[in-house]
């Protein structure tokens, strides 16, 4: 934190997932709220699974170009752009609720534009990162950023259903404002001298190079598919809204409050993290974090107590920032500095089908045996995965710690 330009990122950061948090744990409310008036729970969770749909659709198509853009255009601007589109769907998004026309497809249109910037923004502040630290401190800094996401996955919950409490638009007009505070810490990171990525090549050749090198290093492509499935599967906060309206009939600020636990896990472990990094060990007590993870989501989805369901989403948050903590760090030092954009392009991709293309199994899963059934059967899943991944990806295993290797050209496993 004594360096200015990763001072800036990282208030830059803060707010912006603050703002994205509060649209999405308020659209989510709103989707499923809407079609509650007219559908029963079943068919209403299915509504709610079309948004996960809707918002991972952009990041599957596009990955290859963001990844591509991420390795030959500045990363600052492609960040400063994608938080821009999110202020301006902010701002959409209060004029509807302003006027109360806001609709499912109106709902479902915003949501898909939130996944366009995401697309962009994801590779570009992931690569951004390691350009802004001495790469010896590199895990800290990892740690560090995302204390800033899961914070403002915290935050933006909480002031998302509160707002909302208060007026419809109150949650848009607060995102807009720290989208714009946000835009302000990304225009103060200076320009950075980073690797170039090789323009022999064709575009297209570029852009497959980052599929190529997540295939050929086993240890990256074990990390990113566990999280896959493992979450895409485990999918508990897509049934949040179902959960918060009617099984425990906590309501809007008890959804708020239900989508922030999983942060709150998160936040701590990753403050410890950044202050204590993680030296030994790592790929299996990766592992092992997947594995909590997995046994909470069961435990939630047989809860109907409040306390319980707060606790369990809290330790939920906490294996999965573990995993996160670790992946994050082995993918961003086993990966030379000029693929980057696209490697962490293709981690986005995992990373989206795992979040939202996960809302859409939960929800449309929820819709055939319903919600709880799901949950449960999910996190079972999620620990079925932990024991596959474990024998076919035994790099994961023999990861000790976070040496990097010599960069750049592909990582000996031995090293890990």
């Amino acid at each position: 934190m004594r360096i200015p330009a990763f001072r800036a990122f990282w208030q830059a950061r803060l707010t912006s997932t603050i703002a994205q948090m509060a649209m999405v744990i308020v659209i989510g409310w709103q989707v499923y709220d809407i079609a509650r008036h007219t559908m029963d729970p079943k068919a209403a969770a299915l509504r709610l699974g079309i948004i996960g749909l809707v918002q991972f659709a952009p990041l599957f198509f596009l990955t290859l170009v963001t990844g591509w853009t991420a390795d030959h255009v500045d990363r600052r601007w492609i960040a400063r752009a994608s938080v821009f589109l999110e202020l301006v769907c902010a701002a959409a998004l209060a004029a509807f609720a302003w006027t109360h026309t806001t609709t499912l497809e109106v709902l479902y249109v915003v949501a898909a534009l939130l996944g366009v910037a995401r697309a962009f923004a994801g590779p570009a502040l992931g690569a951004l990162a390691p350009n802004l630290v001495p790469v010896k401190i590199l895990p800290n800094a990892i740690a560090l950023s995302s204390i800033a996401w899961q914070s403002g996955a915290i935050i933006g919950p909480a002031l998302g259903g509160y707002l909302y409490a208060l007026a419809p638009e109150a949650p848009y007009i607060g995102s807009a404002i720290l989208c714009a505070v946000s835009l302000f810490g990304l225009f103060r990171i200076p320009e950075l001298e980073r690797a170039t990525s090789s323009k022999a090549a064709q575009p297209w050749q570029q852009m497959v190079e980052g599929l190529r090198y997540v295939r050929q290093n086993r240890l990256v492509l074990g990390a990113i598919s566990l999280d896959l499935f493992a979450v895409l599967l485990g999918g508990a906060t897509a049934m949040l809204p179902v959960y918060a309206r009617d099984i425990l009939h906590a309501g809007p600020e008890g959804l708020g409050h239900l989508r922030a636990a999983p942060a709150l896990g998160a936040t701590l472990t990753a403050a410890f993290f950044a202050v204590r990094p993680l030296k030994s060990e790592v790929g299996v007590k990766m592992l092992l974090a997947v594995a909590v993870f997995g046994g909470a989501t069961i435990v939630f989805g047989l809860s109907r107590s409040m306390p319980l369901s707060l606790v369990c989403l809290a330790l939920l948050g906490a294996a999965d920032m573990f995993s996160v903590y670790v992946r994050q760090s082995l993918i961003q030092l086993y990966t030379p500095d000029d693929k980057r954009g696209r490697v962490g392009a293709v981690s986005s991709l995992f990373i989206s089908a795992s979040n939202e293309l996960g809302e859409a199994e939960s929800g449309f899963l929820a819709a055939l045996i319903g919600p709880v059934a799901a949950v449960v059967a999910g996190g079972v899943g999620a620990i079925l995965v932990v024991g596959i991944w474990a024998r076919q990806f035994p790099e994961l295993r023999l990861a000790r710690n976070f040496d990097p290797p010599d960069l750049p050209g592909a990582p000996e496993q031995e090293k890990a």
